[in-house]
């Protein structure tokens, strides 16, 4: 960073100009140098156009010189270097480049008064096309620095306001700036010129609801919902002009939070019934859009019919939309003014009918039955003309509801294969998955750079190419390591390996220290001494997880290798997507080791151990047992005596303060009221020694180790943040109700604390190897009753694997959610949702083997009023009465039994009626 007193001088003395008045350059130069913003204006004004062009050259090059400076002091140089440079460049194109350039991230020169003192030096034309051009710029939706001195230039000279998307964003924050009395946000507005331009462009950002609806004061006037309407009231904006601009941004879409504020903007505005009836057809496509404002638009539409205001056919129009959507609130409203509108006209009770005929096809089975209590109280009215089509629409209703229609619309209502479950039922559930192979190695050093760039490239890189890049770096280094070096430089220019710091968990693209490794960019001493412990480890740090561990120990390994003596291959490359690797596989690699005289590497050797199948033929056993190595030896020994031992899981209730198990007493955790279903693993163990004693690495025996329900104590420094992978499910293939056991907390985080992304490995667990026992089940369970949609898939579809696979225990997986649902860990509607999901695959079947047993809990415990209920109740009448179950349950009987109409009650007698058949 640093230049000399001479650099300095040569450059001014080869500035035009040079002589008397370079003594102004160097001036210029040596305060930008140093820092000395305040100085900057005056000494550029002192210089002529051609003596500030001479200035450039050495600007520029001091630019470069700390650009990647973090010092206090390089802070301020840059920020003199900024004003030096726009003031030298006469052109102002040039200096909004310079100015708006990004490779400077601090920018807090841009609000130094010398700034805006610096261009207003400038001739006008100069400040109006540079503020012009900066305001085009892009900025972080942050805080745009260079606000301040674009508003200067428009307030002095009185151009145009800008109405790009920074500028509109930053003049909406900074009516949240100042400290100390203030006015209100509409007395700002009403004070501001740029109000009557720029409000009307807020209607057009995206992203700003957010921030928009921050209420400053509980003063009136201090939000700007208020402050829109009370400008609108007063005359000093448009208010017709903003009615129309809030409904064509509800039409627009957009968030939530999006539409939430403008539509609060809308009823702060407050339409009146002319004012809506005139603009009816932007008001009637708006049903369709977010729950919310769809509702509002639905109580706009219901009121101008009541009152007259709108053509008949509107109803008809909305009623199509309406009674298709999910929402039953909308739907049970959409009725009410269907028949509303037949009271008041029965001249319109044909139409009506036909409208609410819609809802026959609804999910719900209560909304059917309200759909169709309407037509049957307006069906004189309307006539026998509308009776061909009821009877066709009645085909979509519950079967339940069939003999009721057939007594309405005066014929037999069904009679397909739906209400024969003894031969119309046929379950329907996915192929089950089959793993696929992982593919050929790596051929070329060439293919090895373009698999690392994607892995770098990959959000969440796939398990699959991470395998075969950490072997593909291995094979390459052997072959040629200075060809692979050669391929790889490229990759590395865009991807350079970070160094020792550790602040996060060991992940795949750490694999870039093998790279690094390759291209000799860490020494073999260096290697060797993390390796041997005497240094910190590269790859390891304190939030490290045990999976991240066993991930630093192979690419650590990995990079010692191709340093000192590359092998020809790894052992533990799995031979499927899932990570498990085919027991003859591993014989015939450590065969190949054997012939070439190759020692396996000691975590390579574990790994691979871990992920061998625990059934090998007789014929892979006869080849094992040929090796005469120490390694081929324990590979030998592990594969006759059946690797590593699966281990049930125990169940534990946990809640605060009062979770134990054989005595022992979990920690309080106060902040926490959490009341959950937990399990306890004893562990796999370490797995049979070798013949000579050998025994799994300790990164891998920890891998191994038992668990404690991890709620029920207090979380290790990495667990906040970490979240499992397909590549920790691939560390241990065939155990997956261990690693369920160990995960419980991740899955179950998604219900009882509505985390987000908790569901996403839940079909790998399905999909893996080895006994589906308490933990998967109970994995599955927290799954099904995520507090997110795309959580729920996921276990939905692992449900439905494990179902495929006959590996479901629908008995256990049912009274593991009563008990969730009993204990509040799970919400009823959740589960519904999810089950609905499930059995509108055709697995009815299934969900009914899983609700069956879930019902005695559900209905006798502290969730038989849970809100919901109703819903799972029908969802369980549905698949019985598809899939002929038969048998009374007890619970469901007495349910029935009770007084009352509430929705429980009700569905509870239906499915007490379709079980005794």
């Amino acid at each position: 960073m640093a230049e000399t007193a001479s650099d300095t001088r040569a450059a001014a003395s080869d500035a035009p100009g040079a002589g008397p008045a370079s003594t102004a350059v160097e001036e210029l130069l040596a305060a930008a140098r140093g820092g000395r913003m305040p100085q900057i204006p005056a000494l550029v004004a002192a210089l002529d156009q051609a003596q500030r062009r001479g200035c450039l050259p050495a600007l520029k090059a001091l630019r470069k010189d700390v650009r990647d400076e973090w010092s206090k002091q390089a802070t301020a140089v840059k920020g003199a270097l900024m004003l030096a440079g726009a003031g030298c460049h006469t052109g102002p194109a040039a200096a909004a480049t310079w100015l708006g350039a990004r490779d400077f991230t601090s920018r807090e020169w841009a609000r130094h008064p010398a700034l805006r003192q610096l261009v207003a030096a400038q001739p006008e034309e100069w400040q109006v096309e540079v503020a012009t051009r900066l305001a085009a710029r892009p900025g972080p939706r942050w805080g745009w620095s260079l606000y301040p001195v674009i508003e200067d230039v428009v307030r002095r000279t009185g151009c145009a306001v800008p109405q790009t998307d920074p500028f509109v964003r930053e003049w909406t924050d900074r009516m949240r700036l100042g400290s100390g009395p203030r006015p209100t946000l509409a007395e700002q507005l009403r004070a501001d010129d740029f109000t009557p331009v720029l409000l009307p462009r807020v209607f057009e950002l995206a992203d700003v609801g957010g921030a928009l609806s921050w209420r400053f004061t509980p003063r009136p006037g201090d939000a700007w919902t208020e402050a829109i309407a009370e400008l609108a009231a007063a005359g000093d904006l448009d208010r017709a002009d903003l009615i129309d601009r809030c409904l064509a941004r509800l039409l627009r879409g957009g968030k939530p939070a999006d539409q939430r504020f403008f539509l609060d903007v809308l009823q702060a505005l407050a339409p009146t019934p002319q004012e809506y009836a005139a603009r009816v057809r932007d008001v009637l496509p708006l049903l369709d859009g977010l729950s919310v404002v769809a509702g509002h638009a639905q109580g706009v539409l219901a009121g101008l019919d009541e009152a007259g205001l709108i053509e008949p056919e509107v109803l008809t129009e909305a009623s199509a939309v309406v009674l298709f959507r999910a929402e039953k609130k909308l739907v049970r409203a959409q009725l009410g003014w269907l028949e509303r509108a037949a009271r008041r006209a029965p001249g319109r009770s044909g139409p009506v009918v036909l409208a609410a005929a819609e809802a026959f096809g609804h999910p719900d089975r209560g909304v059917q039955e309200r759909a169709l209590n309407v037509v049957a109280r307006h069906l004189r009215a309307a006539g026998e003309a509308v009776l061909p089509e009821l009877r066709l629409a009645a085909e979509a209703l519950d079967p339940a509801h069939h003999p009721r229609a057939g007594e309405l619309f005066g014929a037999p209502v069904g009679g397909g294969e739906d209400d024969d479950p003894d031969t119309g039922w046929n379950e329907l559930l996915p192929p089950a998955p089959q793993p696929l192979p992982l593919g050929p190695p790596i051929a070329s050093a060439a293919e090895l750079a373009q698999e690392l760039s994607a892995l770098l490239a990959a959000d969440e890189p796939e398990m699959a190419v991470f395998e075969r890049v950490l072997d593909g770096l291995v094979r390459q280094a052997h072959q040629d390591r200075t060809a692979l070096a050669e391929a790889l430089e490229p990759v590395r220019r865009v991807h350079p390996w970070d160094g020792v710091g550790r602040w996060h968990d060991c992940a795949p693209r750490d694999v870039l220290y093998v790279a690094a490794a390759v291209a000799g960019e860490t020494s073999r001493h260096r290697i060797w001494d993390f390796l041997g412990g005497k240094g910190r480890s590269p790859l390891r740090g304190q939030i490290n997880t045990v999976q991240g561990n066993v991930l630093a120990a192979r690419m650590e390994e990995a990079a010692r290798q191709v340093v000192a003596q590359p092998p020809p291959y790894l052992l533990a490359t799995p031979t499927d997507t899932t990570g498990a690797l085919d027991p003859g596989a591993l014989v015939e690699r450590l065969a190949g080791y054997q012939a070439a005289g190759v020692t396996p590497g000691r975590a390579d050797l574990c790994a691979a151990l871990l992920r061998v199948g625990p059934h090998a033929d007789a014929e892979v056993l006869r080849a094992a047992e040929a090796l005469t190595s120490p390694s081929g030896r324990w590979a030998a020994h592990w594969l006759r005596t059946g690797g590593l031992p699966g281990q049930p899981s125990e169940r534990v209730l946990f809640a605060p303060g009062r979770g134990s198990r054989h005595g022992h007493h979990y920690e309080d955790r106060w902040w926490e009221d959490v009341r959950r279903v937990a399990v306890a693993q004893p562990g796999i163990g370490a797995g049979p020694k070798g013949p000579d004693g050998e025994r799994l690495a300790p990164e891998f025996r920890a891998l191994l180790e038992g668990t404690e329900p991890s709620v029920a104590r207090a979380r290790k420094v990495g667990e906040w943040t970490w979240r499992p992978t397909v590549h920790w499910a691939a560390m241990l293939p065939w155990h997956r109700e261990e690693l369920a056991a160990r995960w419980l907390d991740h899955f179950a985080a998604g219900a009882d604390r509505d985390e987000h992304h908790r569901g996403g490995l839940l079909p790998a667990l399905a999909e893996a190897g080895g006994p589906a026992g308490l933990a998967v089940h109970l994995a599955l369970a927290y799954g099904l009753g995520a507090r997110y949609t795309e959580d729920r898939t996921a276990a939905v579809d692992a449900l439905l694997v494990l179902a495929a696979r006959g590996d479901l225990d629908g008995g256990q997986l049912g009274r593991e959610l009563g008990a969730l649902v009993d204990c509040g860990a799970v919400k009823s509607t959740r589960l519904g949702a999810a089950l609905t999901l499930a059995a509108g695959t055709g697995a009815y079947g299934t969900v009914w083997s899983v609700l069956g047993p879930a019902l005695p809990a559900l209905l006798g415990g502290a969730g038989k009023s849970a809100r919901g209920l109703g819903d799972l109740l029908a969802l369980a009448a549905d698949c019985a009465r598809r899939t002929g179950a038969r048998g009374p349950v007890a619970e469901v009987t007495a349910t029935a039994a009770q007084g009352g109409s509430s929705r429980v009650v009700k569905e509870a007698r239906a499915l007490r009626d379709v079980l005794a058949g």
